[in-house]
């Protein structure tokens, strides 16, 4: 038996993946990704595939970056692991805490590390709830987020998170609520953009009136909600949002998983939109994903009462603060500066993107087409008048990206929006490949349709 028909074997035999239809999975088989460079991953039946999604949403520095792979090599010759329990820490770690202090928001001072970010919201959750109890006021508790928010697939982070589909199955906790989102294409309708802000914020102040101030703990939030379909906030939301949460003093969350390290062309999308959060979580392009680790920024303000009021915080993990994973995601952070990676999103391919994906628009399955940074989606429609929506949510879209797969590009469909999440290191050409691919999926689903 061939190799690769063993791994496929294997696979499809022994191996649950997440967020999969296993009866389907079986039936449908496997895509075996044998290896990748620079931009392109590469499966076990030779084709090549230009990633869209950065993996998921997080390879930014682009794939074989020997740099990286060198940092892993040379910590795991001098200290493969120690943990960070019993008063002791590591070189690495150390280091690490540091730059990211240096490129944080400068009220974010302190940082807690996991492996995901999944464990960071849930090390977030227990750290405001912490928090309030320290300051004498253990029953704020509740935790405000939005629809469509996804914060994570742990039972905690999954029911702080806005996805019903994930609530319906045991993820379901109490003292979480959530709020619609400021989803401009399918609640704006006549509004402005000032009118959409302001009403859309207003919905948390009539969520936090409804529980009780003095029960809510915080509302969380994603600068730009990435797993939701990449719903980008109007103008000024988020200036409503921050003076609600001052006026009834509850904390503010900026989950930055997806939008940190250099995608809205800053450090953070904090730094971009101008928001002052009081606790952060970051993950994925913290290592470009070459290495689990995920961090949380913890404000002075949280920190100070930690420090001189909490004695003993009873959570963490076995890998929190892993030196490898710190060794590269310094390496990483180091890389992004290096290549200016940064400054060629937001000067160069961010504008690029959002001028060239307004070409789609004209396309019979388009409804709308929007981006912020190097994060894109392309809303497909059934009729673009109304507009209105496929019914059943959700098939054309997976027929989409099927046709995008199989014609080179990966991308990811979100109900029947198609998402671009590219790596940081990509250039003027990429994009155009990406967009010309994608409206070849376009033109090939339509066509599927009509027959």
């Amino acid at each position: 038996m061939p190799i690769q028909t063993d791994i496929q074997y294997f696979e499809e035999q022994y191996h649950l993946p997440p967020f999969s239809d296993f009866k389907s999975l079986k039936k449908e088989g496997t895509r075996i990704i044998t290896h990748a460079d620079g931009h392109i991953i590469y499966d076990s039946d030779g084709n090549a595939i230009l990633d869209a999604m950065a993996g998921l949403w997080c390879v930014n520095v682009g794939y074989g970056r020997e740099e990286l792979v060198e940092a892993a090599a040379q910590q795991m010759q001098k200290l493969p692991y120690y943990n960070s329990f019993f008063k002791t820490s590591n070189e690495a770690v150390a280091r690490l805490s540091a730059k990211l202090v240096s490129i944080a928001p400068e009220h974010l001072n302190h940082i807690i590390y996991a492996n995901s970010g999944s464990e960071a919201n849930d090390t977030i959750i227990r750290l405001v709830r912490h928090y309030w109890s320290l300051k004498g006021q253990p029953q704020r508790r509740v935790i405000i987020g939005r629809e469509y928010g996804y914060h994570g697939s742990t039972i905690m982070a999954a029911s702080m998170g806005g996805m019903k589909a994930m609530h319906e199955q045991s993820a379901n906790e109490a003292d979480f609520e959530h709020i619609r989102p400021p989803y401009g294409f399918l609640y704006q309708g006549n509004q402005t953009e000032r009118q959409f802000a302001e009403s859309s914020a207003r919905l948390l102040k009539e969520k936090i009136l409804e529980i009780g101030a003095d029960k809510v703990a915080a509302f969380v939030a994603e600068p730009v909600q990435g797993a939701g379909g990449v719903i980008i906030p109007p103008d000024g939301y988020f200036d409503h949002i921050q003076k609600i949460c001052a006026e009834f003093g509850i904390l503010f969350i900026a989950d930055e998983v997806i939008t940190g390290f250099g995608r809205t062309g800053n450090w953070f999308a904090s730094q971009t939109m101008n928001l002052k959060p009081d606790v952060v979580t970051l993950a994925k392009g913290l290592t470009s994903g070459y290495m689990p680790m995920s961090a949380v920024l913890v404000s002075d303000k949280i920190a100070d009462h930690l420090i001189n009021e909490g004695g003993e915080f009873y959570h963490g993990f076995t890998y929190s603060g892993h030196p490898v994973s710190a060794a590269v995601a310094l390496a990483n952070l180091d890389l992004i500066e290096k290549d200016g990676l940064i400054e060629r999103v937001r000067e160069v391919t961010a504008p690029y993107l959002t001028k060239e994906i307004k070409r789609l628009d004209s396309h019979p399955l388009v409804g709308e087409t929007r981006s912020f940074g190097l994060l894109a989606c392309v809303e497909l429609v059934k009729h673009k008048s109304g507009p209105v929506l496929f019914d059943p949510i959700g098939e054309v879209g997976m027929k989409c990206r099927d046709h995008a797969i199989n014609s080179g590009l990966m991308v990811r469909a979100v109900r029947d929006g198609m998402i671009l999440s590219p790596p940081l290191s990509f250039e003027k050409t990429d994009i155009d490949i990406t967009l010309e691919k994608l409206q070849q999926a376009l033109d090939a689903t339509y066509s599927e349709l009509m027959k």
